[in-house]
C-alpha cells in the first residue's frame, strides 16, 4: 500500500501559502518529513488525516481517496498530534479502554487483550492505573502511541513526536516507532535532524511550503560531500564571515564559534574539509537562496 499526494496546496485566509502544489508517494516504513516550525509540516499531516481541506489536488491511500472517503481513511489511520490533550483524573487502561470503543472494537474480551498488549508494547503496563494527567513527558507520548495503534491501522503520523524528550525517553520512543515502521506506513514531521536520521529510510526537506529535497538520508548527504568546510573563530568575527561566504550554521564550542560553510573549493586558510552530515544538508538545504 502507498500514499500518493498530488499537487496539493493550501492558502489560508491571511494570504500564507503553507502548502506549494506537493507531490509525494510514501511507502512502508519510516518515512521524514523535516523542516523548521512554519514549514508547513503540520499542515501537511493534518490534510492527510482529513482534519483540513487543501484548497486543490489529490491524495490516496491504496484504493482509498482520502479526501473523498474520510471515514474510510480513519478507520485505518492512526494520529498522534503535536499537542493533544487528555481527560484530567482517568487512568491510562480506562482511556485506552474507551479509545477502543470509539474505534469499534465492541467486543470486551478482544478489547482487553488489545489495551493490554498495547500498554505492555508502550512499557506502560506498569503505570497502566495512574492518571495520564499524572504521567511524564516521555509517558505521555507512549500513551499517545499506545492510542494511534489502535484498530491496526495501516498509516500512522506523528507531528513532532520528540520534542521537549529527555534522551532516555528519547532512545525509548525511537526504538517504539523503528519497531511499527517495520510494519506500516509511518510518518514522522519534525525538526529534529537527529529523529530522521536514526529512524527515516526516505526523507524530504521542506521550508515555506515547498518541498525541497527528496531522497534517503544517505542519498541527501551525498549531495554535499566536500561542499563542507569547518573552521573556529571568534564571536565577533561570524557577522563578517557571513557577509563573505555562505555560512549554514554555527555554534559554540570551548569559547570559540564553529562555523559550517557550503563551497565548492576550500574557501580560506584555516577552513578544514569535513565529513558531511544529515544536518549539513538541512542547514545547507533550507538557507538555499
Amino acid at each position: 500500500m502507498q500514499l500518493h499526494i498530488s499537487n496539493v496546496s493550501k492558502t489560508y485566509g491571511n494570504g500564507l501559502k503553507a502548502l506549494n502544489n506537493i507531490n509525494l508517494v510514501i511507502e512502508k516504513g519510516m518515512f521524514g518529513l523535516l523542516g523548521p516550525n512554519g514549514a508547513g509540516k503540520s499542515t501537511l499531516m493534518r490534510t492527510i488525516a482529513t482534519l483540513q481541506d487543501p484548497d486543490s489536488g489529490t491524495i490516496s491511500l491504496g484504493d482509498i481517496d482520502v479526501l473523498q472517503q474520510k471515514t474510510e481513511l480513519r478507520k485505518i489511520l492512526g494520529y498522534l498530534p503535536q499537542d493533544f490533550g487528555f481527560y484530567p483524573k482517568v487512568s491510562a487502561l480506562s482511556l485506552l479502554n474507551h479509545f477502543a470503543v470509539l474505534k469499534g472494537i465492541t467486543s470486551a474480551p478482544e478489547r482487553k487483550e488489545l489495551v493490554e498488549a498495547l500498554l505492555q508494547l508502550t512499557n506502560l503496563f506498569e503505570a497502566r492505573k495512574r492518571n495520564v494527567s499524572d504521567y511524564s513527558g516521555g509517558m505521555r507520548q507512549r500513551f499517545g502511541i499506545a492510542q494511534a495503534l489502535l484498530g491496526n491501522p495501516k498509516l500512522i503520523i506523528v507531528d513532532e513526536p520528540t520534542a521537549g524528550l529527555d534522551p532516555m525517553e528519547r532512545n525509548r520512543f525511537h526504538n517504539l516507532l523503528s519497531e511499527i515502521g517495520e510494519q506500516i506506513i509511518v510518518i514522522l514531521s519534525t525538526h529534529i535532524v537527529e529523529d530522521v536520521k536514526n529512524l527515516c529510510k526516505k526523507m524530504v526537506v521542506m521550508n515555506k511550503g515547498t518541498i525541497l529535497l527528496e531522497g534517503t538520508p544517505a542519498q541527501a548527504q551525498a549531495t554535499i560531500q566536500n561542499k563542507i568546510w569547518s573552521k573556529s573563530i571568534e564571536k565577533s568575527e561570524l557577522e563578517n564571515y557571513r557577509s563573505q561566504m555562505r555560512v549554514i550554521s554555527s555554534h559554540t564550542a570551548e569559547g570559540k564559534v564553529v562555523v559550517h560553510v557550503y563551497a565548492d573549493s576550500n574557501p580560506g586558510a584555516g577552513f578544514d574539509q569535513v565529513a558531511a552530515d544529515l544536518e549539513d544538508v538541512y542547514f545547507s538545504t533550507i538557507t538555499k537562496k
